[in-house]
């Protein structure tokens, strides 16, 4: 589970730019766009709160933002709103599951400053792709 919820965490940095990808309990596009913006707002809330912490820059948060962007948001943001609160307390919530980032560095055997610059690496990369 800390697997997925590591991998579910790295790809919501993607999801915000792969608009096309379908979750498992997503059945219309307008479901779909709803768990990739909640998704991605609670990427956004988990790199604030490794920015707060000083592992991570703030030009990663700039970065998720921009991406958010490309996201259609919906009528109803509360979801989001829950999401990117969660992120900044340091709970990923992946699809209806939730997780602290410490825990699930420790169980990795690491730290919660690696686990952030894993995170940002992957925005960064993803960003480098989004038009200036």
């Amino acid at each position: 589970m800390i697997s997925l919820l590591k991998s579910g965490c790295v790809a919501g940095a993607l999801t915000a730019v792969v608009l096309g990808a379908t979750a498992a309990s997503a059945q219309t596009q307008a479901d779909q766009l709803a768990v990739a913006y909640q998704s991605g707002r609670n990427q956004l809330g988990i790199l604030t709160y490794c920015s707060e912490k000083g592992h991570i820059g703030a030009d990663v948060v700039e970065i998720q933002k921009k991406m958010l962007g490309l996201i259609p948001a919906p009528a109803d943001k509360s979801g989001g709103d829950a999401a990117e609160a969660q992120g900044k307390k340091g709970t990923i919530a992946v699809m209806g599951v939730t997780q602290d980032i410490e825990t699930i560095a420790k169980a990795q055997n690491g730290s919660a400053a690696t686990y952030c610059k894993q995170i940002g690496d992957v925005v960064k990369q993803a960003g480098a792709a989004l038009p200036k």
